[in-house]
């Protein structure tokens, strides 16, 4: 006996396969901004890995979301994320060798643009459910990276805020998670 098992299609099985992904997202960020806030005071080369994982990992996440979500509308604005990640990655690994302030201009610049774009992504996946912490979390990104730009140029830069940037981030996730139970459940 053969048992096929179909895959959830439409709304709920977007809201399905997204929900999966921000508990992934949420898990991922916490656990990187705990190992990284041991390595805030300078760049480390294990630090320097850790820096540049972290937007390589969005690259990933983006791109499984633009796959699942196309019932959503056009994932074009999620594929230009997908290239300021990658970007980013590439500007963050450059960074590190001049120190803190040129990270933190880097990762601010990616917060910006990242913040706008989940911004404008979440806005029509409303119907949905579970995207005003997407959407919450799209304006606060904008308002961090432009804190992490000005924040380079302090006496004492550290890469605190930056890190700590991860973990209302993965709150966001995760409240955007469990809010799309009902709508992956079909309700």
């Amino acid at each position: 006996m053969t048992t096929t098992i179909a895959a959830p299609s439409g709304i709920a099985g977007t809201a399905s396969a997204l929900r999966r992904l921000y508990f992934v997202r949420f898990a991922f960020a916490i656990v990187w901004a705990l190992v990284m806030f041991t390595m805030a005071s300078k760049i480390t080369p294990i630090g320097a890995v850790l820096l540049v994982l972290y937007p390589l990992f969005d690259v990933g996440a983006v791109l499984h979301d633009a796959k699942v979500s196309r019932s959503t509308g056009s994932p074009a604005l999620l594929y230009v994320n997908v290239a300021v990640s990658l970007a980013t990655a590439v500007g963050v690994a450059a960074a590190c060798t001049s120190g803190i302030p040129a990270v933190l201009r880097v990762w601010g610049t990616w917060a910006v643009v990242a913040g706008l774009a989940q911004l404008i992504v979440a806005v029509p996946r409303r119907s949905m459910g579970g995207q005003w912490p997407m959407i919450l979390s799209g304006g606060i990104s904008v308002l961090a990276g432009g804190s992490f730009i000005v924040s380079a140029g302090a006496d004492q830069p550290s890469l605190t805020g930056a890190i700590g940037y991860a973990v209302p981030g993965a709150v966001f996730f995760l409240l955007s998670a469990l809010r799309l139970g009902r709508t992956a459940k079909g309700a």
